[in-house]
């Protein structure tokens, strides 16, 4: 079998592209008007030609038949080829190149006419209207062939219209000349449609060869397979895609960035402030803000842009949720804190260890058990005075393991003796996450300087919570204090596994969400004290049960705590 394709056939019909589909349509359709706008000059310029020729006709035989001699000479001669009536009218005839004027007497004898043999003859067609006092305008056929007629009627008198019928007037323009100048006109016509079609078509080759450059000359199948594919791959991929036309408006969401930004289908044509309002996704989509893999948070949701124009002067920009990766990378680094911790504790342990068995050998056996106890009151002590304080145990917890952190940083990380929180929370994980943001950072700053310290006070009123979180560390100059609420911004050198700039402008976030805010001003004594007050952040408290009416006296009494007793435990 031999090895060479089969030559692909050539199939008849429209050609495949969109420059060659669409140049033969514009073609077609110049083609199209310039012959129906030739048709229909056509049609109506035939009978403008006849009207023409007829009125014409119809003057020369108003003005033979308002000459005075004419109708003295019809009364007094007798019809002759060498007669006055005859002479008269080929005068006429020839200064008006009409193709013959007859004058005629009430019985129809011609007196006159372009042949003088027939002089003395009854006219051809019937004169009954103009001797009956009407003027008549017709195209008919006579002796001298087809012509355009005018009749009126020859009256005795000087003119004025008013005299006796004494016989009519008849003037024929030779039809030949009529058709002569219908032919005459169409060369011009169609050379004024030609160059019209020569124009069209030179407009369509402009236009196509615009259409083939912006179809990259693809076929319309091509174009009709790409679109089917864009939309299955936009609303299939798991990355929000916005498109934006040249005047900043959307004109494509897919699924995913519906899903990402919190809005429907309806923000399609509206600008990214009108969409989602003021703010850092807004400015990063509208292209306020450069650069690549740029950092937002919208809602609760941490999203990582790219914005890339386009030819047109609009632009496409990419969403992806970065969210888990944040979550995951923060609790790698608590969990790096916290294996430097327990290394440290260890390295400790052993020195502890070490120091207890040495007061053991040396049978100093008061002062080890003094030292067991204040190693072990010390770690029971932190831990009982932030759970008596604050009661939500996911929020104690918390505490508890980032004073281990603060311990081995070398800061002090104090709870404020004015905090009380109750177990009343509405959404603990998110007060977690602004507490821990606002310790981790408390504790970067702090770390390092003297006397380092870092103080966490929550106290509760009704339905609302107050947290305020103040560090020994340098502080935030007066100029920074909000910018260090934006996605993406920050001081610090971002670790390898994720960038920094996220905490706290997620605990702005998570405190508008309920409807609180987030300040951050100089502490007292210096340092930098982060506010956030949350309005809804407890629920309401649960009514106090009905107590039981008293024991019988039988029953021994039971003695009863104090308040103050009660607070303690």
């Amino acid at each position: 079998m031999s090895s060479t394709p089969p030559a692909r056939r050539r199939r008849l019909g429209l050609p495949r592209r969109v420059f060659s589909q669409v140049l033969l349509m514009q073609l077609a359709i110049a083609a199209g008007v310039a012959v129906l706008a030739t048709g229909l000059f056509l049609a109506p310029l035939g009978d403008q030609l006849d009207d023409q020729a007829m009125r014409r006709a119809l003057a020369i035989a108003q003005t033979t038949a308002q000459q005075p001699q004419v109708a003295r000479d019809l009364r007094t001669t007798r019809p002759a080829p060498d007669g006055p009536v005859q002479r008269e009218t080929e005068r006429i005839r020839k200064a008006t190149q009409a193709e013959y004027v007859v004058v005629m007497d009430r019985q129809g004898v011609r007196w006159s006419h372009t042949d003088p043999a027939r002089i003395g003859e009854i006219v051809s067609t019937d004169p009954g209207q103009a001797l009956s006092g009407r003027e008549v305008m017709e195209i008919d056929d006579g002796t001298l062939g087809r012509s355009a007629r005018g009749k009126v009627p020859l009256r005795d008198g000087d003119g004025d219209g008013d005299g006796t019928i004494v016989g009519a007037v008849s003037v024929g323009i030779a039809y030949d000349s009529v058709r002569a100048r219908l032919i005459h006109a169409i060369p011009g016509l169609f050379a004024y449609a030609g160059g019209a079609l020569a124009v069209g078509a030179l407009a369509a080759w402009l236009i196509s060869r615009r259409v083939q450059r912006q179809t990259r000359d693809l076929a319309f199948s091509d174009i009709a397979g790409l679109l089917a594919e864009r939309e299955a791959m936009l609303h299939g991929i798991r990355e929000g895609v916005v498109a934006l036309d040249r005047g900043g408006r959307m004109r494509l969401l897919n699924d995913e960035a519906q899903r990402l930004l919190g809005i429907g289908a309806e923000a399609v044509g509206r600008s990214p402030d009108e969409a989602l309002g003021a703010g850092r996704t807004a400015d990063v989509l509208a292209g306020r803000v450069f650069g690549t893999d740029l950092l937002t948070v919208r809602g609760q949701r941490v999203l990582v842009a790219n914005r890339m124009p386009t030819d047109d002067g609009g632009a496409v920009a990419t969403l992806r949720d970065r969210t888990e990766l944040e979550q995951l990378g923060r609790e790698l680094d608590s969990t790096r804190g916290l294996i430097d911790a327990l290394r440290a504790q260890d390295h400790e342990h052993a020195n502890r260890m070490h120091t207890l068995l040495g007061l053991l050998e040396l049978e100093m056996y008061d002062d080890a058990v003094e030292f067991v106890g204040e190693v072990v009151g010390d770690h029971r002590v932190t831990a009982e005075q932030i759970t008596e304080r604050i009661n939500d145990p996911l929020l104690a917890a918390l505490l508890v393991g980032k004073a281990t952190v603060a311990a081995e940083r070398g800061v002090a990380l104090w709870v404020s003796d004015r905090t009380r929180l109750p177990d009343r929370l509405v959404d603990p994980r998110g007060l977690v996450t602004i507490v821990g943001n606002l310790v981790d950072n408390a504790l970067d700053a702090a770390a390092g300087t003297p006397h380092a310290r870092v103080e966490v006070e929550l106290r509760a009123q009704g339905r609302s919570a107050t947290l305020r979180v103040r560090d020994t560390g340098p502080g935030i100059p007066a100029a920074h204090r909000e910018l260090v609420f934006t996605a993406g911004w920050s001081t610090k050198e971002p670790p390898a596994h994720r960038q920094r700039g996220i905490g706290l402008s997620l605990v702005r976030r998570l405190a508008e969400r309920q409807g609180g805010s987030a300040t951050v001003d100089e502490a007292h004594g210096g340092g930098a004290e982060f506010t956030v007050v949350l309005p809804e952040a407890l629920a309401e408290p649960d009514p106090e049960p009905v107590r039981a009416a008293p024991a019988p006296a039988t029953v021994p009494a039971t003695p009863v705590n104090t308040a103050a007793e009660e607070e303690s435990r």
